[in-house]
C-alpha cells in the first residue's frame, strides 16, 4: 500500500511536552517538512532559547544549539558567521523574541544577517505560567493582567512585523497563523520562502506564527483556534509585511 502520509525524516519519532491543542506541534512538522523538501536537514542548525521551545533539541533531527533567554538570534550569528554554509534557523517565542530578546532581535535584522527566524506569537508566556507578554492583546486576562490589560498602565502590545518591517536590513517578514488548514498551508509556504531566501543569500527572514496556548488561555483546544480567528488575526492581520524578492522584480 502506498504510503500517502508520514512523519518527516527531519522530525524526531519522540512524544512531545507540549500541552494538548498546543499548536507548536504544527509548527515543528512544517519546518521539519521543508527541511526535508529543500534537503538540508544534514546543513542545518537550529537555535532554541528559554520557553515552550526550551526543549526543540529533542525534537529534530538536525544539530540544534541551546541558547539563553532572547539571545537566539545572536547565538544564530555567531553559527553562520563562522560556517556560513550552515543553514541557521531560530525558534522562538514571543516572552522570548519580543521581550528579553527585542535588542537582538531588532539589530540583526538591521545587520541584514543571513538567517531564518520562526516566532510563535501566542500572546502569553506559556512555559512559565501565562504571564502577561509583549504581545498581550488589549483587555487580556493574565496572571499578571487579571482585569485585563490595560493599555494606559501597561502599554500597547508590540507588533513585531510592523515593526521589523521598518528596519531597512529585514529581507522577509510576513505573519501567518496555526488555526486552519488554509493557514497551515499559507504558513508552511511562508516558512520555506525564508529558509530559501536564506539559502539564496537574501538576507534576515522571519516568519510570526499566530499560536494556540490552550492552557494559560483557560480553554478548550477547539475554543483556542477560535480565539485565534475571532481576536488575534483582527489584531495582528496575516499577511507579507516586506518582501525585498518582490521589490526588486
Amino acid at each position: 500500500m502506498e504510503a500517502v502520509f508520514d512523519r518527516p525524516h527531519a522530525l524526531c519519532d519522540v512524544p512531545t511536552h507540549y500541552c494538548p491543542g498546543c499548536t507548536h506541534g504544527i509548527i515543528h512538522r512544517l519546518i521539519a517538512e521543508v527541511l526535508d523538501e529543500l534537503d538540508i536537514e544534514g546543513d542545518t542548525v537550529g537555535v532554541c532559547p528559554v520557553g515552550c521551545s526550551v526543549m526543540a533539541y529533542d525534537y529534530f533531527g538536525c544539530d540544534m544549539i541551546e541558547a539563553p533567554h532572547g539571545r537566539a538570534p545572536a547565538v544564530a550569528t555567531g553559527v553562520k558567521r563562522a560556517s556560513p554554509d550552515k543553514v541557521v534557523f531560530t525558534y522562538q517565542g514571543d516572552g522570548d523574541l519580543a521581550a528579553i530578546g527585542t535588542c537582538e532581535t531588532v539589530h540583526a535584522a538591521a545587520r541584514r544577517e543571513n538567517i531564518t527566524v520562526i516566532f510563535i506569537n501566542n500572546t502569553t508566556y506559556g512555559m512559565t505560567g501565562g504571564q502577561m507578554a509583549p504581545t498581550t492583546i488589549p483587555g487580556q486576562i493574565t496572571q499578571t493582567s487579571p482585569y485585563g490589560r490595560d493599555t494606559a498602565m501597561q502599554g500597547y502590545p508590540i507588533k513585531i512585523c510592523e515593526m521589523l518591517a521598518a528596519v531597512d536590513g529585514t529581507a522577509f517578514v510576513q505573519r501567518v497563523s496555526a488555526d486552519s488548514v488554509p493557514h497551515i498551508l499559507e504558513a508552511k509556504k511562508a516558512i520555506r520562502k525564508a529558509f530559501e531566501n536564506q539559502l539564496n543569500g537574501i538576507g534576515f527572514s522571519l516568519v510570526e506564527v499566530l499560536s494556540t496556548c490552550p492552557t494559560n488561555w483557560g480553554m478548550t483546544p477547539s475554543a483556542a483556534m477560535e480565539r485565534i480567528r475571532k481576536e488575534l488575526i483582527p489584531y495582528y492581520p496575516l499577511g507579507i509585511y516586506k518582501d525585498i524578492s518582490n521589490q526588486s522584480k
